[in-house]
């Protein structure tokens, strides 16, 4: 075998393996929910072709409100991602096409911010929303959700706003246009696969939020979908199949998202690195 295959050879073992590993639990979750709950637990057994069954997607509409969490959820995520994503466009902008003094500093306060866990702020923000009446309310998670997801959305909206030529900016100005409309007319057109990139991180990030959902919402009514699914894990026994149907349902969502962003994703991370 010529040596020069034998890089190319390793390097398709390597991601077929890595493929396996990542993929795996994602095709045991989908295998799962389309078997009855009795094979998934009788020992040896873990999947058989003469036990199909749709049984379980039919029940989840019916269980632990499925479809109010998957509302609520969809709201919130939906919510979060309108307002991060002008908030994140606006800060980017600031930080990477704008010179003053101080710059540099709010570049790295943005991340530094994820240096501290969010469980650090979990008390006092409690605190805080009970005080200002917005404790168990969409807005709170809201808020959230649009606060910690911002300056991680600034970071990877870098390397669009780094890589537009100065001069386009420059000659805009030159023929009278203000801030607002370089950023309108000239930065939003250039940089929407970074705006893409930001909306579907925040949304995903909204989406699988469970820490401040399960203390910031009191009320069932008005729980995300992460709190509801703990609702189908009883004391006594787990539902596996019922809950693997329940995962495939959450994740089809952010599936069928990133197949419309995710090439827009890859963009975001890679802007910018042969610049």
């Amino acid at each position: 075998m010529p040596s020069v295959l034998v890089p190319g050879l390793l390097r398709g073992a390597l991601i077929l393996m890595m493929l396996a590993i990542i993929g795996l639990p994602f095709i045991w979750m989908l295998l799962s929910s389309f078997q009855p709950n009795a094979v998934l637990i009788r020992p040896g057994e873990l999947f058989r072709l003469d036990a199909l069954t749709l049984d379980n997607y039919a029940r989840l509409p019916r269980e632990a409100n499925f479809l109010l969490v998957l509302r609520n959820s969809l709201i919130v995520a939906l919510a979060s991602t309108a307002i991060s994503i002008p908030l994140a466009l606006l800060a980017a902008y600031s930080v990477y096409r704008t010179k003053y003094r101080g710059r540099q500093t709010v570049y790295l306060l943005l991340l530094v911010v994820y240096v501290f866990p969010g469980i650090l702020l979990l008390t006092p923000l409690f605190k805080l929303f009970a005080l200002s009446g917005a404790l168990n309310t969409w807005a709170s998670l809201i808020i959230m959700n649009a606060t910690f997801a911002a300056p991680f959305s600034v970071w990877l909206m870098r390397g669009f706003f780094t890589s537009i030529p100065d001069g386009i900016e420059e000659a805009a100005a030159i023929d009278g246009a203000t801030d607002m409309q370089i950023l309108r007319r000239i930065i939003v057109p250039l940089t929407l696969p970074g705006i893409v990139v930001t909306g579907t991180y925040t949304f995903v990030y909204s989406w699988t939020e469970f820490l401040f959902a399960s203390v910031f919402i009191i009320d069932d009514s008005l729980q995300t979908l992460p709190v509801g699914l703990e609702g189908l894990v009883s004391s006594y026994s787990i539902d596996w199949g019922l809950l693997s149907a329940a995962a495939v349902m959450t994740a089809l969502p952010v599936v069928i998202l990133f197949a419309f962003a995710g090439r827009y994703f890859i963009a975001g991370v890679t802007a910018g690195s042969s610049k």
